[in-house]
């Protein structure tokens, strides 16, 4: 699908959230894959390869806090950006720049703005990953992460 821009794993316990998320950035030409809550992100990630993960704070089993901390921790994730898009405050989530939390985004959302700030961190993450593999032959950070630019639909790192 060539008109895709990236993959989003977008992580929510409440469905019709995790729907909404999903149309907006489906509109936008991301490709979305979801889960429920935390423990399932941690579970489906390494076979997803998401571009940008967005978690929620307050989940089941495993909160957003928790997740954003085990994702940094996990070296082929480590690079990943993370948005937390919840009704929680920005200063009740303020664990989260210490968990490496690269956004924040308040519920409700105005869909434009949730975009942007996919939009921002996608083009964070795919220059980062150009800069990472030098001329000199560096190691890819694809390879590192297990996640090859091949299994990433559409992903072209061209800049638009």
């Amino acid at each position: 699908m060539s008109g895709v821009s990236g993959r989003v794993l977008v992580v929510d316990d409440n469905k019709v959230i995790r729907q909404l998320i999903r149309v907006n950035l489906e509109l936008e030409g991301f490709e979305v894959v979801t889960a429920a809550d935390g423990a399932e992100c941690l579970d489906v990630v390494h076979r997803v390869c998401p571009d940008v993960v967005t978690l929620d704070v307050v989940m089941p089993r495993l909160d957003g806090i928790k997740t954003a901390e085990r994702l940094r921790a996990d070296p082929r994730t480590s690079h990943l950006p993370v948005a937390i898009i919840s009704a929680c405050g920005e200063h009740e989530v303020s664990s989260g720049v210490a968990s490496g939390i690269d956004a924040f985004l308040a519920k409700p959302f105005e869909p434009a703005e949730l975009v942007r700030v996919v939009r921002q961190l996608m083009h964070r993450e795919r220059r980062e990953r150009s800069e990472g593999a030098g001329p000199d032959g560096g190691e890819d950070p694809a390879a590192v992460d297990g996640c090859p630019d091949s299994r990433r639909a559409g992903s072209t790192h061209r800049p638009h």
